[in-house]
């Protein structure tokens, strides 16, 4: 898994974009580099880090177990980012779902800081 590119777009290996803060030995700089991040943990499976990256009083809208079984049911094809702010980022994700038709989920995500932590907080579709 270390030789390969990233799964964010970013041209990058992934042992060197978005696995060190999916691991938990890096924490993300930006809001860009977390949403790139959630993004590779959905095609790497990794419920824990989208879970621990949710803003604490945004997590009771979410399921750790949803999160597993949206990123298990769908073949993660690409991260086209759109628009970054400082705390916002505009994205298209384009996947293929379990009936095996293309899909694209748009979305304006809204991340807060808190600390030394980025987090997402919610986002528009």
């Amino acid at each position: 898994m270390s030789s390969v590119n990233c799964y964010c777009g970013s041209g990058k290996l992934f042992v060197n974009c978005c696995q060190p803060y999916i691991i938990g030995i890096e924490k993300a700089p930006t809001a860009e580099a977390l949403m790139r991040s959630r993004y590779s943990a959905y095609v790497v499976q990794n419920a824990d880090y989208l879970w621990i990256t949710t803003a604490p009083k945004e997590r009771r809208h979410h399921s750790k177990s949803a999160m597993l079984e949206w990123s298990r049911s769908n073949q993660w094809i690409k991260l086209e980012l759109l628009k970054a702010t400082e705390t916002t980022v505009e994205f298209k994700a384009y996947y293929i779902d379990n009936n095996l038709e293309g899909q694209i989920h748009y979305e304006k995500s809204n991340f807060i800081k808190q600390g030394d932590s980025w987090f997402y907080v919610d986002g528009e579709y």
